[in-house]
């Protein structure tokens, strides 16, 4: 795992004229990628698992994407260390039924300090109502973890409701707009932070800011370039929000790789891949 305040340092920005990664930068983005998979278990050996968490009842944390994957992990996680856990999704019921479950299991005393509200990351309006009814509550928030994420492999082009290539909108317009209007809640809470889970494919992304959709025919899109280039541009989004926030509002923005994992997204991932993974 690799944690670290937002950086842009060694990733490819688009540059006038410049229309995708030189060959440099396209060789140790795969070489970091390629080493992060074959090595990542010698790397982490000596890392407890799970890492216990300290008594966490002061905090509340909203969690996108959390039915399933890293998200279903980190939610149940912190509601079992006592947290006020958000889970922000699109399915509710598949959260409700989660809940019921981990109740179940849970051997503390008590109820899991746990809520739904509805998310739709597909939707900027959705987006948009989500943070406008949290705000309405007046109450603080000490950490949002953008969480949800999507890499459709091998499936066309496909565009949301606003008329955003959907990896664009998924992984960092919705979270970005999220992000900045829950600012007043999160200055409430502070000292909070912003936690946008990313990924090492950030490494051989590249962000073409006038032609984020792939529309304009100078970029074939694959799924692999619409989820490289999200994830470099909200490494971006993160860096840029981080120097322009106040010392004052006290919330840190970081941005983190969880290595290699075997969730819904890698089970779309090539057989090779997969084999990487399992081994």
């Amino acid at each position: 795992m690799v944690l670290s305040s937002a950086s842009t340092s060694g990733i490819s920005f688009s540059e006038k004229g410049k229309q995708g990664l030189g060959w440099i930068e396209w060789l140790k983005g795969w070489s970091l990628l390629i080493y992060e998979v074959f090595f990542q278990k010698v790397a982490a050996r000596h890392l407890q698992n799970p890492l216990p968490l300290p008594p966490l009842s002061n905090l509340t944390c909203i969690v996108t994407g959390c039915t399933s994957g890293i998200g279903l992990e980190i939610a149940k996680q912190l509601a079992e260390s006592g947290a006020h856990v958000v889970m922000a999704v699109r399915n509710q019921a598949a959260a409700i039924e989660l809940i019921k479950k981990w109740q179940n299991e849970w051997s503390g005393s008590g109820l899991l300090n746990i809520e739904v509200m509805e998310l739709n990351l597909l939707s900027l309006a959705s987006v948009a109502k989500f943070a406008e009814a949290w705000n309405s509550r007046s109450k603080p928030l000490h950490v949002l973890i953008n969480n949800a994420g999507i890499f459709s492999v091998g499936q066309p082009q496909r565009f949301s409701e606003d008329g955003n290539e959907n990896h664009i909108q998924v992984n960092h317009l919705s979270p970005a707009l999220l992000s900045i209007m829950l600012l007043p809640s999160l200055v409430k809470g502070s000292p909070s932070r912003i936690v946008n889970v990313n990924s090492s494919l950030h490494f051989v992304g590249f962000v073409d800011v006038d032609d984020m959709n792939f529309v304009s025919g100078k970029r074939k899109f694959t799924s692999l370039n619409g989820y490289s280039s999200s994830k470099l541009a909200h490494v971006m989004f993160s860096s840029i929000l981080q120097k322009h926030l106040p010392a004052e509002a006290d919330i840190s923005v970081v941005c983190v790789s969880p290595g290699s994992v075997r969730t819904n997204v890698a089970r779309d991932l090539p057989k090779y891949v997969q084999v990487a993974y399992h081994v």
